[in-house]
């Protein structure tokens, strides 16, 4: 693939006297610097309008901790942007001690002063999360929930497991989450091993792919937890630089809520067992007493 003029004149708005080479999604000037590159069919401009502006706002609240947008936009009705380039690394324990202090001190401190939620839709993998404000983290994740919920009715395959969503939402969200006393705080919003990395360069860790939105911070650790691979050191340093939100008696109850919402996204995308690790997590949920 070579670089359509479209992307050639945004690449030259930034280097102007540079030369480029290579095809998308990497991309090199002949002053040296190198550019990731994205360019969308037109029924794509949603995704990439979601992911270039959670980009920013993590730019925004935590300098270096993501690739930042140089340039995005809409051109003959394809979507398209240009980042930063990273040559990444896994985590190791110290880049992930790294990161989770960065996102105690930085990202999670980010708040957004028109409440709950985000002002585009983003994409949790291919799952549309059509955000919006909310005045209350209770009334904004009862609603991704019930988005889910309603896109796993649509297919009458999960009526057991929607029932029991259903119960949640009535039943278990409001206590569990009505009285939190916390602020609207800037998520990644899907930050599983494989979305994070260390950059090659500066051993620094780095985060990307995000369905950003602002809501409990707890609430982005959850993926993290059900997949494995980002290092123990990154949960410790997290909560060393910011502790678990009261009642801490029920951090782990959260971590059950928080956890099913993923399942439920993969029950959507993926099927399968995941339909069976959202319902255990709805079992335990509704048979606790809260």
């Amino acid at each position: 693939m070579t670089i359509s003029a479209m992307l050639l004149e945004q690449l030259k708005k930034l280097r102007p006297n540079a030369d480029f080479s290579g095809s998308p999604p990497r991309i090199k000037s002949s002053d040296g610097a190198t550019f990731f590159v994205k360019f969308g069919s037109t029924n794509e401009t949603e995704q990439f309008t979601g992911e270039a502006e959670s980009l920013k706002a993590i730019h925004a609240a935590a300098p270096g901790l993501a690739p930042q947008v140089l340039a995005s936009g809409i051109s003959d009705g394809h979507p398209y942007f240009i980042s930063e380039y990273k040559d990444m690394g896994r985590l190791s324990e110290r880049s992930g001690q790294d990161l989770g202090k960065r996102l105690a001190l930085e990202l999670h401190q980010y708040t957004s002063h028109q409440g709950f939620g985000f002002h585009v839709p983003t994409f949790c993998g291919a799952t549309r999360m059509k955000n919006g404000w909310y005045e209350t983290w209770e009334e904004c994740y009862s609603e991704m929930i019930k988005d889910l919920l309603d896109a796993l009715r649509s297919t009458s395959r999960y009526s057991t497991l929607c029932r029991k969503g259903d119960q949640v939402r009535a039943n278990v969200i409001p206590k569990l989450l009505g009285s939190l006393k916390i602020k609207p705080v800037l998520l990644h919003g899907d930050l599983w091993s494989g979305n994070t990395g260390v950059d090659s360069k500066t051993g620094l860790p780095i985060i990307f792919d995000p369905s950003s939105f602002y809501g409990h911070s707890e609430a982005d650790l959850a993926i993290a937890r059900i997949f494995g691979g980002i290092p123990s050191s990154f949960f410790r340093a997290y909560h060393e630089h910011l502790p678990k939100t009261e009642p801490v008696e029920q951090y782990e109850l959260r971590g059950d809520l928080y956890e099913m919402f993923h399942y439920l996204n993969h029950t959507v995308l993926f099927g399968g067992g995941y339909a069976s690790s959202a319902e255990r997590k709805m079992d335990v949920l509704l048979s606790t007493k809260l």
